[in-house]
């Protein structure tokens, strides 16, 4: 069921049917490497996690699905969401490189901002993105995303050290941006 629509994907929150595909997505070596994942997770241990994750009310893990056929194409989270502080995190991963460069994750990370900014009233939003990931940095930057910092070589993957950058908007300046 669509919880969030935008002009050619809509998101909607993962259920136990998306599971075998976020376990197919995380076998990705190239997923992999753009989300620093190192570790080699079951099928039951990702159905744990998102579980777990629907108990946390300070998450929301959706699925970004193309309107014209309703295929899974990536999957996002809003997370970290301190509603004191009034600011969360984002993450994303776009699953296949045939929808990679078509401007799918800038839409789907538009209308989850959009939605923390306007509904839950959030101030801040960040990332992290490693430094070798320059695609999804342009995306990023432009939504309005500024670099705030590096965690200079924070990744070891295949033998290199990578570093993770830190970036961040503010309410104000998305809604200058629209």
């Amino acid at each position: 069921m669509k919880f969030l629509d935008g002009d050619r994907i809509y998101l909607k929150h993962i259920d136990e049917s998306d599971y075998q595909i976020i376990y197919r997505v995380v076998q990705d070596p190239e997923i992999r490497r753009l989300t620093g994942t190192q570790s080699f997770l079951t099928y039951e241990k990702i159905a744990e996690a998102y579980e777990g994750f629907k108990k946390q009310n300070n998450r929301i893990d959706l699925m970004i699905v193309l309107k014209e056929n309703d295929e899974v194409i990536g999957d996002l989270a809003l997370l970290d969401v301190d509603s004191r502080n009034r600011n969360g995190s984002v993450r994303i991963a776009i699953h296949e490189e045939k929808f990679r460069s078509n401007g799918y994750g800038t839409e789907a990370l538009d209308i989850i901002l959009k939605y923390a900014f306007d509904q839950m009233n959030l101030h801040r939003i960040s990332l992290n993105v490693y430094s070798f990931n320059k695609r999804a940095k342009k995306s990023y930057e432009k939504l309005g995303f500024e670099q705030e910092g590096i965690l200079r070589e924070e990744l070891f993957y295949d033998g290199i050290y990578h570093d993770n950058i830190l970036m961040g908007l503010l309410k104000e300046e998305y809604k200058r941006k629209k």
